[in-house]
This record gives structure tokens, sequence and C-alpha cells, in this order.
């Protein structure tokens, strides 16, 4: 039977520590991948490419690579000038999708302006998709072969959140994403079904998006709107979970100073949540986390053993 989320309000909801439980994940897969290697299996590759000086993107890029060592990859990193054409990165992603060294390809987005990302994301090989953002892994997942997909990083995530919350089972709880990009909010709506969860998905032009929230168990914002989903609207005892990195003026901090808040008002909801992941600290661990579980993933696939699930 699947564990019923608390009818009453919880003014201490379960905050879901996204650091703690990427640190659980990721020790786990350092450890699966002493175990490959010790049974003579090459360890685990990564290759990220990264066009341009994006400063943020270089910070994403560099945490990434950091971890895959950290978890005894083969971690590459290729920086490109931010006026490389297309061909040419596409001549690099089709020799790494031949390199036998290489089990994930990543491509940090968003790209220049010149580059057409659909056309990259396509030419990578569907089995190195580290990103999961290929057709064929995001069709594989549509049509419920999860075991053959490689699953987005972010939604993956927070699945694993919202197993921790509600470790009794998923199966017939209302759930509601808002947000329906091709990254977060569809695949998490796919893995939410898959869950046999009944599935809501709201976005911009949704009516009554308050009364949409006040049936939902779980609750996945993922908008990009600074703090728009209310405490109010939230069903008491539902799982929270706060996709939204949003940068807003904090004056309290002095002239010019800014604070990172999500698409949640946590303080109001976390009054009526049963759980509920803070901003930052929450989602963004997880997402590095499961990038490097889809890498051991694919390393196991082509040893031919089973891999491991988080």
């Amino acid at each position: 039977m699947a564990h019923e989320p608390s009818s009453s309000a919880d003014a201490s909801a379960l905050v879901l520590d996204g650091k703690a439980v990427a640190a659980e994940v990721t020790a786990r897969i350092a450890a699966e991948v002493e175990h490959l290697v010790a049974r003579g299996h090459r360890a685990p590759g990564l290759a990220v490419i990264l066009v341009g000086e994006d400063p943020a993107s270089q910070v994403y890029v560099g945490a990434k690579g950091r971890k895959a060592k950290e978890l005894g990859f083969h971690s590459v990193q290729y920086t490109l000038p931010i006026d490389t054409g297309q061909d040419e990165l596409l001549d690099l992603v089709a020799a790494l999708n031949a390199d036998a060294a290489i089990d994930g390809i990543l491509v940090q987005m968003p790209l220049p302006k010149h580059l057409d990302p659909m056309a990259v994301i396509e030419a990578i090989d569907p089995a190195k998709d580290v990103d999961g953002f290929h057709p064929v892994n995001v069709g594989r997942l549509a049509i419920g072969e999860r075991d053959r997909a490689l699953i987005s990083c972010t939604p993956a995530g927070c699945l694993t959140l919202i197993r921790r919350a509600l470790p009794g089972g998923l199966a017939g709880l209302d759930a509601l994403v808002i947000g329906r990009s091709n990254i977060v909010g569809k695949p998490m709506a796919q893995l939410l079904l898959q869950e046999s969860c009944t599935v809501t998905i709201a976005h911009s032009r949704s009516h009554d998006l308050p009364a949409l929230a006040a049936r939902a168990d779980i609750l996945v914002a993922a908008v990009g709107r600074a703090e728009m989903v209310r405490g109010d609207w939230i069903k008491p005892g539902a799982v929270v979970i706060d996709v939204g990195m949003n940068r807003i003026p904090a004056p309290e901090r002095g002239e010019g100073k800014t604070r990172l808040v999500g698409d949640v008002a946590y303080a109001e909801a976390a009054q009526r949540a049963r759980a509920i992941t803070p901003v930052p600290g929450g989602v963004g661990p997880m997402t590095i986390a499961m990038l490097m579980a889809n890498t051991l993933t694919i390393a196991c696939r082509s040893a031919g053993v089973e891999a491991p699930v988080f």
C-alpha cells in the first residue's frame, strides 16, 4: 500500500537535504567504481565540452569535472573558443562517440547563439547521452522503458528526494508538476506517472494554480518565477520539491546585494508541507550526483554488468 501523506499541517517539515543525499549517492558511486575496476573493467569515462567563456557554465563544468575525478572516473574537458563552428563541434562529438574510453558525453548548455543545440544533442550517441536529452532517451522514458533510457539528471534527482520523503511508495498519490520544459517538467511528469501517481502538468496558461496545488500530495515547482508558489497553496502534508533558482534583491545584506530563492515561498510552505527542499542546497546537488550515476550506468552497460539503482 502506498504511504499516504499526513493530512495535518506540520510546522517542522522534513527538510530534504540535497547535499546530504547527494553525498550518499556519490559515496555509493565511488564504491561501485572501485568494484568495477577490481573486476578488471575500466573506470567510467566522462567528457565535458564547453564552448565559450560563460562564467556560470565555467563554474558548472568545473564542478562536474572535479566530482568525476573524486569518484575515480576518467574525466576530460574540452574548452572551445566562442567562435567554434557547428561542423567543428559536431566533429568533436563524433570523435567522442567513437572513443571507447568515453562513456558519457556532456555538451554544456547554453551554447553560443550561432550554434544549433538540438543538432548537437541529436549528434550524441544515445548510449552516451549522459544528460538524457537525446530524443531516443526521451522517447524510451515516455513509453516506459526506463531501464533502457538515460534519464535527465534533475528530474532523476527530484525523484530520489521524493522517494526519501515517501518510503512507503508513491502509487495512487496526486502529483502536480508546475513547468513543462523538456529538461525538467516533462520528464518529471513521466517519472511520476511511472511511479503510478496521478499526474497534472501545469504551466503559464493553466487556470487556478492554487486549486490544482491544493490537491497535490507531491508538488514539483520548475517554472523559474521567484516564490510564485505560496504557502497557502500547499496541501497539508504534501511533499514539495523546488527546482527554481532565482536571484532577487536583498537590500538587508547591503546595497546591490542579492540572494537565491526558489519558485516556492519556502518559509510559508514549510508550515504546511510534510517535506520540502531548500534553495540552495536541495535539488541542485542532486543534479550533479545523478549525472555521475548516469555515467556509471553507461559504463556498467558497456562492461556487461548490472548497473546499480539509485
